[in-house]
C-alpha cells in the first residue's frame, strides 16, 4: 500500500546517539536541511524529527522503536498530529525495510547516504517510498553544504568504515569498508572550520589512524602527515583524533605526539580485554604484550600523555582468570579515562553464535569491579594534575553565574569562574580535582 502524503516539513530537529562520528553526521544533516530552508527547532515543536541512531549499544534496535512510539504519543497529546520521522545512522542501515514495515516511519537513510536526505524528505511528503541504505563509491562529503558557524571545538570526519571484523562488532556491516577522505578535501574543510570559529579540531574515524592518502605534492602518507598539514593552518590551536586501532598506531604518528605542539597529549586506544585468549576470540589482531609495548613507546614520545581505552566484559567464553588479566592490564596502564561495557550480542556477528555466553549476573559483577578500578585511576590522574598550569579552551557556559567549562589538553572537563567568553583560550591553574572533572583558576590569558 502506498504511504499517505504529508505536508512538507518546515522545521526539524536531529537527535544523535552514540559516537562522535554520529554527532558529526547529525551536525552535517542539520546543516543540509538548513541549507534547504528548514528551520531547526526543539523536538517538541518540529515537523520533522531525525533520529540518528547507533547500533553498538545493547538492544539498540528496540530502543529506536521505543523512541518512535514516545515521539508519536507525545506529539499527538501536544499537537493532535504526528511529525514526520526519519531514521538515520547504523540502525537504519541494519534494519532497512524492516523498520519501515514495523514502525511505519517516513524516511530511512543509512550513514553513507544522508546527503540524499532532502530528496528523501520530499519523496515522503509526496507519499512515496523514502529509503536509501546504499553505500556509494562516491563519498557523501562532496554533496554537503559548506560549514558556516561551528563551536570552538569541532569534529571533522576523515575516515569511515572498518576492515578489522572484530567478532563482536557490526561496524563493517553498517558503515562499510575502510575509506579515507582525500587529503585536499580534509584540509579545505579544516580551514573552513577555523574560518567559522573553530580553534580545536578532532579528527574522526572508525579507525582514524588507518587514514592514508596523497598530500598536495602527490606523496603518500598516513595520519601523521595529515596532522602536520593541519598544524600549519593559521588560527587552529589544537588537534585531536579518535578512535584509533592498535594495529594502525605507526611510528610516524607516535613521533607526531612528540613533535607537533598543537597535537594534544591524549590518546584513545581501545584494547577491549587483557587476556590473549579472549583477544584472539575477538579477532583483535594485537596481544596484551604488543599493546603494552605500544603504550610504552607512546609514553616515551610524550611522557605526559593521558591514555584512554575501551573494555568489553563478559565476552563469550571469558573465565574469571581471563577477567583477572583485564584487571591486571588496567593496573599496569593506569588510564586517565576509559569506557567499559557488558558484552551484548549483535545479530549477524560471529560472537553472537559463539558457545559460552556469559550469564547477565556474572557480567554485572565483573563490570562493577572493572569500573571501580577505572574510576580509581581516573580520579588519581585528575588529582595528579592539581597544581599544573595549562591552556584551557572554553567551550560552554556552566550552571553557576560566571562559570565556564572547557577541556584541558588531557581532555579533562575543567570548570572555572572567569570574565572570558566561550571560544577564548585562557591559561589556568588546576586547583582541585574530582572523579569526573577538575576546577581551575585563571592565570594569564593565552595570546589569540
Amino acid at each position: 500500500m502506498k504511504p499517505a502524503s504529508k505536508t512538507a516539513p518546515r522545521t526539524f530537529a536531529v537527535k544523535s546517539f552514540g559516537c562522535q562520528m554520529n554527532v558529526y553526521d547529525g551536525d552535517r544533516m542539520s546543516e543540509l536541511m538548513s541549507a534547504q530552508g528548514l528551520t531547526a527547532t526543539d523536538p517538541d515543536q518540529a515537523d520533522l524529527i531525525v533520529l540518528n541512531t547507533c547500533h553498538i549499544r545493547e538492544r539498540a534496535t528496540e530502543k529506536v522503536y521505543s523512541d518512535i512510539g514516545r515521539i508519536r504519543k507525545h506529539a499527538m497529546a501536544r499537537h493532535g498530529k504526528n511529525p514526520m520521522i526519519a531514521i538515520a545512522g547504523c540502525v537504519a542501515q541494519a534494519e532497512g525495510e524492516e523498520i519501515v514495515r514495523r514502525a511505519k516511519v517516513d524516511v530511512v537513510v543509512g550513514p553513507q547516504a544522508y546527503h540524499n536526505l532532502p530528496e528523501l524528505i520530499a519523496k515522503a511528503a509526496r507519499g512515496e517510498s523514502a529509503l536509501d541504505t546504499g553505500m556509494p563509491v562516491e563519498m557523501k562529503f562532496g554533496h554537503l553544504p559548506a560549514r558556516r558557524r561551528v563551536p570552538p571545538s569541532a569534529f571533522l570526519t576523515v575516515q569511515e568504515g572498518c576492515d578489522k571484523f572484530c567478532t563482536y562488532c557490526v561496524v563493517p556491516y553498517t558503515r562499510g569498508a575502510e575509506v579515507s577522505r582525500p587529503w585536499a578535501h580534509i584540509v579545505d574543510e579544516a580551514k573552513a572550520l577555523v574560518d567559522a570559529g573553530a580553534k580545536e579540531i578532532t579528527l574522526l574515524g572508525q579507525n582514524v589512524n588507518a587514514w592514508e592518502g596523497e598530500d598536495g605534492s602527490g606523496a603518500s602518507g598516513g595520519l601523521d602527515g595529515l596532522i602536520r598539514a593541519l598544524d600549519r593552518i593559521e588560527g587552529l590551536k589544537r588537534i585531536r583524533y579518535t578512535t584509533s586501532h592498535p594495529n594502525d598506531m605507526r611510528e610516524g604518528l607516535i613521533r607526531a605526539h612528540a613533535e607537533v605542539e598543537k597535537l594534544m597529549p591524549f590518546l584513545h586506544l581501545p584494547v577491549q580485554a587483557g587476556s590473549d585468549r579472549i583477544l584472539k576470540a575477538m579477532n583483535r589482531s594485537h596481544t596484551r604484550d604488543s599493546y603494552l609495548r605500544l603504550l610504552d613507546r607512546v609514553r616515551a614520545a610524550r611522557p605526559d600523555i593521558a591514555l584512554s581505552g575501551d573494555f568489553i566484559v563478559g565476552f563469550p567464553g571469558e573465565t574469571e582468570a581471563d577477567f583477572a588479566e583485564t584487571l591486571s592490564l588496567v593496573d599496569s596502564v593506569a588510564y586517565a579515562q576509559a569506557f567499559s561495557f557488558k558484552y551484548s550480542p549483535r545479530p549477524g556477528t560471529p560472537a553472537a553464535d559463539m558457545a559460552g555466553q556469559i550469564p547477565a549476573e556474572v557480567m554485572d559483577e565483573r563490570l562493577q569491579r572493572l569500573q571501580a578500578a577505572l574510576n580509581r585511576d581516573q580520579e588519581a590522574f585528575n588529582a595528579a594534575t592539581v597544581g599544573r598550569t595549562c591552556a584551557l579552551l572554553l567551550e560552554r557556559k556552566g550552571k553557576l553565574p560566571g562559570q565556564l567549562i572547557g577541556k584541558s589538553p588531557w581532555l579533562q572537563s575543567v570548570h572555572l569562574v572567569s570574565d572570558a567568553v566561550v571560544g577564548d583560550l585562557v591559561e589556568v591553574e588546576i586547583v582541585s580535582a574530582g572523579a569526573n572533572s577538575v576546577a581551575g583558576v585563571e592565570r594569564v590569558p593565552v595570546a589569540a
